[in-house]
């Protein structure tokens, strides 16, 4: 939610200059350490808990394929928000967050470098865009609430559910393309992530008004995750 408020800004002439996670925890920063603790901590258990899932979670899937795409799923997540968490605790340790999207354009760069590097970018490109129609196919087809005990959520979960993880997958797809314009040209600046996804977007024709679809899906996401959080089968 932090991420589609700064995108918002963005969008709008705002003075946000980054719109990824190192932005939110730009944003979280200036109202004090403790609350980069604080949200460290929490991506901490959160991480714990996907890794839990990855491991013994999704038992009611009774397709053994989705189960265990699901537990890859979460291994995934594990590994990001941990990652995140530990770009928090550097951030409240040493006061600087760090250029995602320069360190990004580094690693293409030296995948670039390889025999075959340019295949190499593009297979990721191709996987990251496969990835986003994925998640915009679960918007569109309400299949996040196969995740969800209904019953423990309120009946406006399902529109917002589906613009939130349309919304994602959009994102996801910018990221995507990006990546794969880094592999045709063998250009490393071309590729980035969220953060250069959303600015991209801005600098298009219409882009403030499609940045701002963007963002208000990312936010509903936000919204989304904390009816899931409460109601979530595991």
């Amino acid at each position: 939610m932090l991420i589609a408020w700064l995108a918002l800004q963005v969008a709008f002439g705002g003075d946000a200059e980054r719109t990824d996670s190192k932005g939110a925890l730009t944003e979280i920063a200036q109202n004090g350490a403790w609350l980069l603790w604080a949200v460290g901590i929490g991506l901490v258990f959160f991480a714990l808990w996907q890794a839990l899932l990855a491991c013994v979670g999704y038992s009611y899937r009774s397709e053994k394929r989705k189960r265990i795409t699901k537990r890859i799923g979460s291994a995934a997540r594990a590994i990001t928000s941990g990652a995140i968490a530990f770009g928090a605790f550097k951030y409240a340790t040493s006061g600087a967050a760090g250029d995602t999207t320069q360190q990004q354009q580094e690693l293409t760069a030296q995948v670039l470098s390889w025999p075959a590097g340019q295949w190499i970018v593009g297979a990721v490109a191709i996987g990251v865009i496969i990835t986003a129609g994925v998640i915009v196919y679960k918007g569109v087809k309400k299949s996040f609430e196969k995740d969800l005990d209904m019953s423990r959520a309120p009946s406006w979960i399902e529109p917002v559910g589906r613009i939130g993880w349309i919304g994602k997958g959009f994102a996801y797809g910018v990221i995507g393309v990006l990546i794969g314009l880094a592999a045709i040209y063998a250009d490393p600046q071309q590729s980035g992530g969220m953060d250069k996804a959303l600015h991209t977007l801005a600098a298009q024709p219409f882009g403030p008004y499609l940045l701002a679809a963007v963002a208000i899906g990312i936010a509903a996401f936000g919204v989304y995750c904390f009816v899931a959080a409460r109601a979530f089968r595991g």
